[in-house]
């Protein structure tokens, strides 16, 4: 008779508190946003020591309902790696407890009659729970138990492994549903994205597009967009930015990295390693991420899609290069998640058939001429139709009159008022100006002196010459008494030595008297006198010139004949000479010129063109400008004329449209700028 040792009631009660304990804890981490692995492993270990087992494992469905072992806990000490006839009988047992959905508990060495039998080769007793959600089963759930228990012990095993399945699927569906939220928040990123990506059929905008919208669904720091020109790739947009500058060290080097890898056709990623890359893709990223500091870049060539004539098979032909990359950058992390590689891979299926199509279409032959074309077609609706009708109606009328409507021909330029009798008084010599004696308004006569120069310089030499003179004329003086007085005492040869210095002193004597007179005709030309009777018209003499020096052939003043016959001097820009070289031809050489004087602008007057110079020449802010004298009559003068006035002048070149008229600098432009350089 044997006899049993009553149970602690206190340890009893603790026991259970601490299950307690332990089943609030696995709840808890039912309701939990971890990772599955990471639940898996709290979970059975909470599992196995609630029921005091051995171990356990749990196994999840993965790829075509194969189980994969998430989590174990002592598997090694079933021994079931030893054999794999064992192996192969638990694995039975465990697709039969997936496939059946039912809890079971298998006792140890159990089954395995048949070849093909499932079944328990283990010394343990294996408590076996599917884990379920409300569309499938995605999981069992082992324990490793003592087999020397009760059967309503085990059976209690079993309710509270069934019980903690509830709770683990629990996780698995509440992760399903975030999961399924993510997809559906996916699906609606990229449904706008596949949306607003194929909206424009502007390679620009096409570009702007692809950077920000893609930067969204990858989940990415920043992400570009090059475009292939030639041998280089250019920067098109980058996200997050509307305007960037493309000259900067940054985008410059940016678009040396996409040329290099679509040299290469080749996608390339880099996280800190570039052994596996070419040369000239290596040197191009390492310059790059010194510069940026990213952490991760992807550089992805775009390639246009096929089109179905290639896909066929026998017609397909040398690869397209690539139209453009697409630049994927993590700033801080160099980590590359898988749903980050998924998500750039649909990025780019549908970058490259969007960035295609308008590149295509941007590349039609006149497209700026038909997109223009497609946007008037409003004007042509019904409602429209009127308003169309007699706003075109109103152009041809305002065309026909600008191409056939008679106007005036007249070519404006700026002149000046001048006496035909005038002269310009100069400097004959370089000095300075020590007298005048006439002032502006003065009348004065032909040969009247006008004013007197002082040359320092001259007055020294004239000075030396008068010196030089008087002593050679002594010596002459000398010589001839000496001859004289000594003539029978003086030897034949020192009378010949006296006759040679006085023929050498007699020339040297002709000599200064000749450079005396070269000097007194400078000195004349000090004295500057009027070349003709008139009037002086400059303007404030004494303050000009008194005291001041002056060179040789320098205006110092003008004299000029009021009372005989005034002109316009124009000074015609030279670009509109053409005008009225074919206006002489067809009307004759005396073109009239209507002018207006500055002094009297409302009084206009009339003119004939008298002589245009041959040449063109560059009058101050007026450019190349041809000079034009045209013939007045002094009498028609509203008053007495004044010398220099501002004119203001048109040249009368005949009649043409008025559109001509109007446009005919514009014309002329269009000639000479556009058409000629074509």
């Amino acid at each position: 008779m044997s006899t049993e040792q009553p149970l602690d009631s206190d340890l009893i009660e603790q026991t259970k508190q601490q299950i307690r304990a332990l089943v609030g804890e696995i709840a808890q981490l039912s309701k939990s946003d971890m990772a599955p692995q990471e639940f898996y492993g709290e979970f059975l270990t909470r599992v196995v020591s609630s029921l005091a087992a051995i171990g356990g494992a749990v196994w999840t469905t993965e790829d075509e309902g194969r189980l994969t072992l998430q989590y174990k806990i002592n598997i090694e000490q079933t021994h079931l790696g030893e054999s794999e006839e064992s192996q192969k009988r638990h694995s039975r047992l465990l697709y039969k407890v997936l496939a059946d959905g039912e809890a079971v508990l298998v006792p140890p060495h159990s089954g395995g009659g048949e070849e093909d039998e499932a079944g328990n080769p283990t010394d343990f007793l294996l408590l076996l729970g599917p884990l379920k959600t409300d569309l499938e089963i995605v999981g069992v759930v082992e324990i490793f138990q003592r087999p020397d228990a009760g059967i309503n012990t085990q059976k209690g095993y079993l309710r509270f492994l069934l019980q903690m399945c509830d709770l683990a699927a629990d996780f698995v569906k509440s992760r399903q549903l975030r999961h399924f939220s993510d997809r559906q928040i996916l699906w609606t990123q990229l449904e706008e994205f596949t949306r607003v990506v194929h909206a424009s059929l502007e390679p620009r905008q096409t570009a702007y597009v692809i950077a920000n919208e893609g930067r969204r669904l990858i989940e990415c720091d920043r992400l570009s967009v090059a475009i292939r020109k030639g041998d280089k790739c250019l920067i098109e947009a980058v996200s997050g930015q509307d305007l960037f500058d493309k000259r900067s060290n940054t985008v410059r080097l940016l678009g040396r990295l996409a040329s290099a890898v679509v040299a290469t056709g080749d996608p390339v990623w880099y996280s800190g390693d570039t052994s596996d890359m070419a040369p000239q893709v290596e040197e191009a990223v390492e310059e790059y991420v010194d510069e940026s500091h990213s952490k991760t870049v992807a550089v992805l060539p775009l390639k246009r899609p096929p089109s179905e004539e290639e896909e066929e098979p026998g017609k397909q032909e040398e690869p397209e290069a690539p139209i453009g990359a697409l630049i994927v950058e993590q700033i801080e992390d160099s980590r590359v998640p898988d749903t980050m590689l998924q998500r750039v891979d649909v990025v780019c299926r549908h970058s490259c058939t969007a960035l295609a199509n308008s590149m295509e279409h941007q590349n039609l032959f006149l497209m700026p001429l038909w997109r223009a074309l497609g946007k008037t077609k409003w004007v042509f609706r019904a409602r429209t139709l009127p308003k169309t009708l007699a706003i075109t109606g109103v152009v041809v009328a305002l065309l026909l009159t600008l191409c056939f409507w008679p106007a005036d021909f007249e070519l404006q330029a700026k002149g000046s008022l001048e006496p035909v009798l005038r002269s310009d008084v100069f400097a004959r010599i370089d000095g300075v100006v020590t007298k005048l004696d006439v002032k502006h308004g003065d009348v004065v006569e032909k040969g009247q002196l006008l004013a007197e120069l002082r040359n320092t310089d001259l007055d020294v030499a004239i000075t030396d010459i008068l010196g030089q003179r008087k002593t050679t004329h002594e010596q002459i003086l000398a010589i001839q008494r000496s001859l004289l007085a000594a003539e029978k005492r003086m030897s034949i040869e020192e009378q010949n030595r006296l006759l040679g210095e006085l023929l050498a002193l007699k020339q040297k004597k002709d000599s200064l008297d000749a450079q005396w007179e070269l000097y007194r005709t400078k000195k004349d030309e000090l004295r500057v006198t009027s070349p003709r009777r008139g009037q002086i018209i400059t303007w404030d003499l004494y303050d000009r010139l008194i005291h001041r020096p002056v060179q040789r052939g320098q205006v110092l003043m003008r004299v000029a004949d009021p009372e005989g016959p005034w002109q316009l001097e124009l000074r015609m820009p030279e670009d509109r000479m053409g005008y009225i070289v074919q206006a002489q031809n067809e009307l004759g050489k005396d073109l009239d010129a209507e002018f207006i004087l500055a002094t009297d602008p409302d009084f206009e007057m009339v003119g004939k063109i008298k002589e245009i110079h041959l040449g063109a020449e560059v009058r101050g802010d007026e450019g190349n400008t041809v000079l034009i004298k045209v013939q007045i009559d002094k009498n028609e003068l509203p008053h007495a004329p004044r010398a220099g006035a501002t004119v203001t002048a048109k040249v009368r070149c005949g009649h043409r449209s008025i559109g001509y008229v109007w446009f005919h600098d514009l014309l002329a432009f269009i000639h000479s700028k556009i058409l000629f350089r074509f």
